[in-house]
């Protein structure tokens, strides 16, 4: 099975609309990396994607990156330095338990979706919307070769 058909096309669509809802009201910026397997630490992972993503270069470093390797059952929330700073210690574990929550029910788009709005909702309070904001990443799936 290819990476690309873990999720069904409505699946994506859920995803996806959540990241639109999460960016809705703030600067912050987050992507949804999928691949099938991660060799070696999933923090690695997560940040090589993070910066092969041009995650880093946001103006006030507000990315969060979501990281999926399916075959592996791996999965990390990498936040860059700009929100790292400004949200609790524990805000990604928060995320990540109840994301795990619905992964162990097999309702992956659904854990994801939840988790991509419950950044989003951080990412509001501590970088809101500027009049002048724009997009800077895609906020379509990114799928990787493996």
């Amino acid at each position: 099975m290819s990476v690309q058909s873990f999720f069904s096309e409505q699946q994506k669509k859920q995803i996806t609309d959540a990241i639109k809802a999460a960016e809705l009201n703030t600067s912050g910026e987050v992507r949804l990396h999928v691949e099938g397997s991660c060799k070696g630490d999933v923090l690695d992972c997560a940040a090589y994607w993070f910066e092969k993503l041009k995650m880093h270069k946001t103006e006030q470093r507000n990315g969060v990156l979501f990281y999926l390797a399916v075959n592996d059952h791996k999965f990390a929330i990498l936040g860059d330095a700009g929100i790292n700073a400004k949200v609790p210690d524990d805000f990604w574990e928060n995320i990540k338990e109840h994301m795990v929550g619905r992964f162990k029910m097999g309702q992956f788009s659904e854990g994801l979706a939840e988790g991509i709005l419950m950044a989003g909702e951080q990412l509001k309070k501590h970088f809101p919307y500027q009049k002048d904001d724009m997009n800077e990443l895609s906020d379509e799936i990114s799928f990787g070769e493996k």
